[in-house]
This record gives C-alpha cells, structure tokens and sequence, in this order.
C-alpha cells in the first residue's frame, strides 16, 4: 500500500563508522537538513532547501546513520493524525484507513512500515544518545550533568525493571477502546511478572489540559508563525499592490486551515483586553497540571496510560474535531472515586 510517509526521499549518507553505523533513520520534515528540502509539511515553504544541518542531524550523521529521507507530518505540527500535511494525510501502514498518529505519523509510519530501522528499546537508547545533550547554538538547552545526571542511555537500556513502579493514571484509561486497554493490561501484567509494580494515581487537572493547550499553543503560533510574511521567510505574496495585500496573500497561499486557524485564535487571545482573560488562565491551568505531574511521579518511576487510535477521515475535517479527539475523556465524580477505580483493571 502507498501511505505516504515521506515528503522527501532521498538518501543522506552518514560517516563510514560510528556507533550508528549501518543504520537508518527517517527524519521528521521540520529538522533542517544541508541541501535537502525541509518543508514542515507546509506549502509554505515547498521549496525551502536549508544552507545547514540542524544539530541533530549533524550527531546523526557523525554517528555514522544513513538518512532515508524527511518524513510527513502536520503541517507546522499542528495536528494529532497528520491529517493537515499540505502533503497529504499519512495512512498507518499496519492498520489501512487508520491514522498514524501525530505530528509526527511519518515518522511514525515509515519505522512500521520497515523503510527505517525498527530499533530495539537498547537500540533506540544508543540513538538517544547520540543526539542528546546541550547545544552550543540553542540558548535554550542545557546539561543534565550540571544536575548530577547523565547521557549513558544505552547502558541503563537494560530491560530490567525488577523494583520499577509505575503509575497509571485513572483519567487516561476512560474512554479508551476495549482492545487498546486490554494490549494496555497485558504490558502491565508483563512488567509485573519481571518485577514491576504499578498503582492508580489521580491527575485531576487533565481535564482542562488540553484547553490550556491550545489557548497557550495557538497563541505561540500566532507570534512565532508572524516571521512567514513573504519576504523573510515562505513564499512571495507577489509585488502588485502594497505591502500589507502581498503579506496577507503570502499567507492565505501558504498556510493550511488548521494553522490560519490556530493563528486566528491565538491573535485573539493575546489580543488587549483578553490577554488575562484566556492565556494568563491557561497558563495557570499549566501550572496546576505540571503540579499534578511532578505529585504522581513523586510516588513513581514512570506513568503510562494506552494511546488510542482512529479511522482517518474520509470528509471535510469539522474544525473542531481537532479538540474533540485531544481532549481526554474523564468519568462523573462518582465514577472515578478511589472504591471505583479498581474496576478499570482487567482481570
């Protein structure tokens, strides 16, 4: 089956040794690779062909990887099911007419289908640390060392997860199709015949997760997305007419609906006047759901919930059904107390 989980394919050789020799990697069309089109799934930037490597593309390649190519996704990352790639929807290759998931389904997709390496959990971890660590050109990261961690993935990848205690949180489970909570159970079960032990947590602030998301997300695309204009980035609007008539056909040319949309809102929402209102809030909501987080992982080692998936659309996508399908569904007060709980586990 063709499932379109490539923008771009076209092979980028790695250096001859390295720890990632005679492997393959597909990366996602929003990493800039040197001399090969980068197009963040975005008719945008169609023909933007990057000068550099991104970082790491540059471990990536001094590891000794070989590229296959710069997979689909939503276009700017905007999605859940890389449904709004200018490109195309990604269909699952294991599962036809069900979405991949997203932003990064190609990605996803391209590693299902065999057109890139399916790594092994130690596999995966050695190609974690190739990539991890601080970047010289990103103010923005920083070294775990400095926090008395490290980068040795690979050696802590050693499946064993005797004394492991995991949390699951009651919230995430509702909602979720029978066949996806009972793979879900079965991982658990096998976790806990190799020495694992799990609990129930509470992570009542996921209700208005997503909420917060979007108010926070879509305010950030409008002023980080406000630099494709025609001139300094994407494509020309033109030169008839005056400045601001070139600038908005640049845009209304370029961007799909979801990401005008989330521009849109998220313009609205930084607007004077409505600024306290909706992304103060949102950003308080954040905090509540970073506290919730921090609470549960203070009694676990990690959290895991299933991940649900779907048919991808056959029509028009509604424009909310972006939030219907990323908002979790959550049970009455009554039906998610403590005496309750234990009836969301298979037996």
């Amino acid at each position: 089956m063709r499932y379109n989980g490539y923008i771009t394919e076209q092979r980028i050789d790695g250096d001859g040794d390295g720890p990632l020799a005679g492997t393959t990697v597909a990366v996602k069309d929003n990493i800039s690779t040197e001399g090969v089109r980068t197009t963040c799934g975005s008719a945008m930037l169609d023909d933007y062909v990057p000068p550099y490597d991104a970082t790491v593309v540059e471990r990536l390649k001094d590891a000794g990887a070989t590229i296959t190519g710069k997979t689909n996704m939503d276009e700017f990352g905007m999605g859940t099911t890389t449904e709004t790639s200018a490109f195309g929807p990604t269909d699952n290759p294991t599962a036809e007419g069900h979405v991949p998931g997203g932003s990064s389904g190609g990605s996803a997709a391209v590693v299902a289908a065999g057109d890139a390496d399916m790594p092994t959990v130690e596999e995966a971890a050695q190609l974690l640390e190739v990539v991890a660590g601080p970047d010289e050109d990103d103010a923005t990261t920083r070294d775990v060392r400095e926090q008395g961690s490290d980068y040795e993935y690979a050696a802590a990848a050693d499946s064993d997860v005797d004394g492991m205690e995991i949390g699951i949180p009651t919230e995430l489970l509702d909602g979720a199709d029978e066949g996806v909570q009972e793979r879900f159970w079965d991982a658990i079960d096998d976790l806990e015949a190799r020495g694992a032990s799990y609990h129930e947590v509470s992570l009542p602030s996921v209700e208005h997760a997503v909420e917060a998301y979007y108010v926070i997300a879509m305010s950030e695309a409008s002023s980080n997305l406000a630099r494709y204009d025609g001139v300094r980035y994407g494509i020309s609007g033109g030169y008839d007419g005056n400045w601001n008539e070139a600038f908005a056909t640049a845009r209304e040319e370029g961007f799909g609906p979801e990401v005008k949309r989330r521009i849109l809102l998220g313009t609205y929402a930084l607007s004077a006047g409505y600024h306290d209102k909706y992304y103060k809030k949102a950003q308080d909501a954040r905090a509540w759901v970073k506290q919730d987080f921090d609470e549960a992982l203070a009694e676990a080692d990690v959290l895991a919930s299933p991940t649900p998936t779907r048919r991808r659309s056959t029509s028009p996508t509604c424009p909310l059904s972006p939030f219907r399908r990323a908002t979790p569904t959550t049970a009455s007060p009554s039906a998610s107390s403590s005496s309750a709980r234990p009836s969301a586990r298979r037996r």
